[in-house]
């Protein structure tokens, strides 16, 4: 396509406005705004460009430029702004809302709230009180585990609530006032939710201080077990969040924006503080996008927070916006606050504004990274199977036998997404002596469940290898066990085969007749496939190692005089059973610690008829 001839850029207006540039076929390529469009529009023409490494590709594909003038910078941005959302040219940033953010959410319109990590796309649902978003799902974690020892609300799902005819484990814990069977009133209950609903705004301060003030009123009674358990909330928010580096002299509430941007890719961050604390952040992406920074945080604001019933009253950035008074008249029309646009230079702002900088910098790099992808994988496992929980640590159990002798199980574990190999476990079973796959999982459930609860070392997400039996056996020990804070599912391959490429993969969930199939490239599938082979070789290797143990015990050990020490000593030297009873009385000889009487023995019990070997 021949260049856009430069003679025609004489023709452009010098007035304000908006220009449109567009592709030979007629598809807008890219919108902009000017104060004098002629003199704007002749940057992208002139030698080398600007110095953004996209606009020579632009340039290259302008076959036309249209122009809108109109009568002030105010119309300027909002004309721009409508027509880059009618259009959606390829080289401007579009806003979209179809990104994951994850978050608190307090449902408070329930009669009787709990606090949940839940995942949203564009705009929160009106079903309760969102908080973040958060950074990463480690943030938001982090966040709630803190809540759940510090305000004691409940964890369970509505159902199991309604099920409920005595306190869960979470009560004895102090983790929960068991509102389901009526051990607390509706107004202590309120109370508690108020204060978690404080906490996520941010007051934390204040909250520490009325523990503290609890905390001396119990010890003033002599209720001293009751002081010392306040004293451990205090203490578990003070060690768990700390002290964040945004407390400003003034307070209030601001939102920071800052770019890192590198090649054609643009990352994005906006951090949100309220009440002078970092409470959550959320980031952009954009590719390929030719608007330079401050276009981009001007079209950014524009589109973002033009839809928002609530402002906050400034708007930090780190590039001085031209049309910073513009764009603040926008944005509080009709609101109840006026919305300043500042670019600090110094102090406290000015760090906010470096530190949005970081964020976008260190999320540009994180999104690249496999432990990115591995949360967003967990997160999509949570939404597909009904999870209650976030599966950040999964329990994944394997029986292994052959026609019932030695029956043996492992557990594997899998934390963040990742092999946890110092949770690994193996047992021997005890109580099964016939091949009995589900006696065997009734067994080893009980026995590492019953332990787990002791010892507060519950996971998140217990996965057994099997279908719809294995589920049922699992669940049957849970409510035995009085356990109601660990997700299950379990996964087996269509008609029970392990044969690999032949049959789908199918997962069970609780309270659901058909199974789940999972497409072939999915993510899930692949962590899925991941964790039950690993502990399908896991209890493989042990159930060999048994073997070997077994055959050990039945022929080198069942000859007089040969004690466990002798039987290694001449595995060591011969390397099998098989090759120690083919040996001569000469090569016995030459393995240290043999008596006479020992070569005697091993030679008798070789020339024995049906002698094991």
């Amino acid at each position: 396509m021949p260049p856009f001839p430069t003679a025609k850029l004489e023709l452009l207006p010098t007035h304000f406005g908006v220009y449109i540039m567009k592709s030979q076929t007629g598809s807008v390529l890219y919108i902009g705004k000017a104060i004098n469009i002629r003199q704007r529009v002749k940057q992208y023409f002139a030698p080398g460009g600007d110095g953004r490494p996209i606009i020579p590709f632009l340039v290259e594909q302008i076959a036309e430029i249209d122009t809108i003038i109109v009568s002030s910078e105010k119309e300027a941005l909002l004309l721009e702004n409508t027509l880059i959302k009618q259009h959606q040219p390829k080289y401007n940033a579009l806003l979209k809302d179809d990104k994951s953010y994850i978050a608190l959410k307090i449902n408070n319109k329930h009669p009787w709230p709990m606090v949940q990590l839940v995942r949203y796309k564009g705009k929160p649902a009106a079903d309760g009180l969102y908080f973040g978003p958060y950074i990463s799902a480690h943030a938001a974690r982090s966040t709630l585990d803190v809540m759940q020892h510090v305000f004691p609300l409940r964890e369970c799902s509505d159902q199991e609530f309604l099920r409920r005819t005595r306190p869960c484990i979470l009560y004895d814990m102090k983790r929960c006032v068991a509102p389901c069977v009526g051990k607390c009133t509706k107004e202590e209950y309120t109370h508690h939710v108020d204060a978690a609903i404080r906490f996520l705004k941010g007051q934390n301060k204040e909250i520490v201080q009325e523990l503290y003030a609890e905390m001396e009123k119990y010890a003033d009674t002599l209720e001293f077990e009751k002081a010392n358990a306040v004293l451990k909330k205090i203490r578990h928010i003070e060690t768990t969040l700390e002290e964040q580096r945004v407390d400003k002299p003034l307070g209030g509430d601001s939102d920071v924006l800052s770019i890192f941007r590198q090649a054609e890719e643009v990352s994005l961050a906006q951090l949100f503080i309220r009440k002078g604390k970092l409470i959550g952040a959320r980031h952009y992406s954009f590719a390929k996008i030719a608007e330079d920074d401050a276009e981009l945080l001007s079209n950014f604001i524009l589109q973002h927070y033009a839809q928002l019933e609530e402002l906050p009253s400034e708007i930090l950035v780190p590039i001085e916006q031209p049309d910073a008074e513009t764009l603040s008249e926008i944005l509080s029309a009709n609101k109840n606050r006026m919305t300043k646009i500042l670019t600090p230079q110094r102090g406290d702002k000015k760090a906010l504004v470096d530190m949005a900088y970081l964020n976008a910098e260190a999320t540009f790099k994180k999104e690249k990274d496999q432990q990115a992808i591995r949360e967003r994988t967990l997160l999509d496992m949570q939404e597909k199977f009904h999870l209650n929980r976030y599966p950040a640590r999964i329990e994944c159990f394997d029986n292994s036998n052959i026609s019932g002798t030695e029956p043996v199980s492992v557990l594997i574990v899998f934390t963040d997404g990742q092999k946890d190999k110092r949770r690994y476990r193996k047992y021997k079973i005890k109580t099964v002596t016939s091949p009995d796959d589900y006696a065997t999982m009734y067994e080893v459930l009980m026995r590492r469940y019953k332990r787990a609860k002791e010892e507060d070392d519950l996971p998140d997400l217990l996965i057994v290898d099997g279908g719809k039996g294995h589920l049922n056996i699992a669940l049957k020990v849970l409510q035995e066990l009085n356990i109601i804070t660990v997700d299950v599912i379990s996964i087996a391959k269509e008609q029970g085969r392990h044969d690999k490429g032949m049959t789908r993969e199918q997962v069970f969930i609780p309270n659901v007749k058909d199974p789940i199939f999972l497409r072939d490239n999915s993510p899930i599938l692949f962590l899925l496939q991941q964790i039950r082979d690993e502990a399908h070789r896991f209890a493989i290797t042990f159930h060999r190692a048994r073997r070997s143990k077994t055959t050990l015990r039945t022929s080198l050990l069942d000859i007089p005089g040969i004690g466990p020490e002798k039987a290694k000593r001449l595995l060591r030297h011969f390397g099998s059973v098989k090759q120690v009873m083919a040996a001569t009385r000469e090569e016995l000889m030459q393995v240290p610690g043999l008596s006479q009487i020992n070569i005697d023995a091993i030679l008798q019990t070789k020339n024995v008829p049906n002698a094991t070997t």
